[in-house]
């Protein structure tokens, strides 16, 4: 005979969990947010080294920018020797690491008003790019976190009445990383800067 009741009671002793159940139910719920919690934290740390990264490569190009905008108005380009000897035009197609030129608006004449990058070790042995204005002292325009290797100037064209148009071409090889980054990012950049200034 069929009873209700007792079957109610039976389904109802059941339907619950046991210990041992919720103890594993626990245990692989804590297993998966260790390993998503782990997850998010190594992504939030390569974002992180990766904005550091950036915001070291802007400083690099923000320096080169202000650089090529500066010599591209300029004039009177020589490369490692400040006045060269008059029968020689001051061409350096080997490449040099010192660049001298007359900013715009300045005598070209006077050499004393002369802008000069550089490329030095610093005490720290890292490499810099230098900028010295009107002989004042130089002042670096990169950052420590940029370890400049090896920077070439070559200047073309400065014969005048050629058909060149005086030309400077900037190289510059070196590495790149910020604080608490053990990874650091190498870069080889080339930067052409054309005088505007007709060479007739």
């Amino acid at each position: 005979m069929y009873r209700p009741n007792r079957l109610k009671r039976r389904l109802a002793a059941d339907s619950g969990f046991t210990l041992v159940e919720m103890i594993v139910a626990v245990a692989l719920f804590a297993i998966v947010m260790l390993i998503s919690v782990a997850a998010l934290l190594s992504l939030v740390d390569a974002n992180r080294k990766a904005q550091a990264l950036q915001s070291v490569m802007n400083n690099l190009n923000i320096a080169l920018d202000g650089m090529v905008r500066s010599v591209r108005m300029g004039s009177n380009y020589r490369c490692n020797v400040q006045s060269p000897p008059p029968e020689t035009p001051p061409d350096c197609t080997s490449g040099g690491t010192i660049l001298y030129f007359t900013p715009f608006g300045a005598d070209p004449s006077d050499i004393q008003q002369d802008w000069v990058y550089s490329f030095a070790t610093d005490v720290d042995g890292i490499g810099r790019i230098y900028r010295s204005e009107k002989g004042l002292d130089a002042l670096a325009v990169t950052a420590p976190a940029v370890s400049i290797d090896s920077m070439k100037f070559y200047v073309v064209g400065t014969e005048r009445g050629d058909t060149t148009q005086p030309k400077v071409v900037v190289e510059v090889k070196g590495t790149a990383g910020a604080e608490k980054v053990k990874t650091k990012t190498t870069f080889n950049i080339q930067a052409t800067a054309v005088q505007r200034l007709l060479d007739l």
